[in-house]
């Protein structure tokens, strides 16, 4: 089995600690502070899958008191982000180029974000990541992808 990289190898380790969830979701949102703004908390991490859950509260309502498509849109981006950076091959880079979600229900409860890629997917090239958010009751409330641009790292 191959040595996990940096961001696996950390969120693994935090594992063993108290609260080390907690610290690992700070640790990511003091890297990328927009993603505070939801109050995320990246609740399980695998190669090529991470999820990220939202708390339905006053910081991320909408008028209707449901949680904001945009506050979920940062939850998705979120964990696209983490499961990018736990999962890419160590030779290749990646950045993101786009998203495309559409709102399928309500989302009056928590959410829980996913981000998910097949393993054979990592190669150049366009790369669409498949992210779905879920309603407490299972309900997808919004899906879509968010593609990302996959390159090889520079030679040093």
């Amino acid at each position: 089995m191959s040595k996990p990289n940096k961001t696996m190898g950390i969120y693994k380790k935090l594992l063993n600690w108290p609260f080390g969830k907690q610290i690992f979701s700070k640790l990511i949102c003091r890297m990328a502070p927009y993603f505070g703004t939801v109050k995320p908390f990246v609740s399980d991490l695998k190669e090529h899958e991470c999820t990220v859950l939202i708390k339905k509260g006053h910081r991320v309502h909408n008028h209707i008191k449901t949680v904001h498509v945009i506050a979920i849109c940062n939850g998705l981006e979120m964990a696209m982000g983490v499961m990018a950076e736990a999962s890419i091959p160590k030779h290749l880079r990646w950045i993101p180029k786009g998203m495309s979600v559409n709102y399928t229900a309500k989302a009056g409860s928590d959410i829980k974000c996913v981000a998910k890629v097949d393993a054979e997917a990592w190669k150049p090239g366009d790369m669409p990541v498949e992210v779905k958010a879920y309603d407490t009751n299972g309900v997808v409330v919004v899906e879509g992808h968010i593609n990302l641009w996959i390159s090889e790292k520079p030679q040093k």
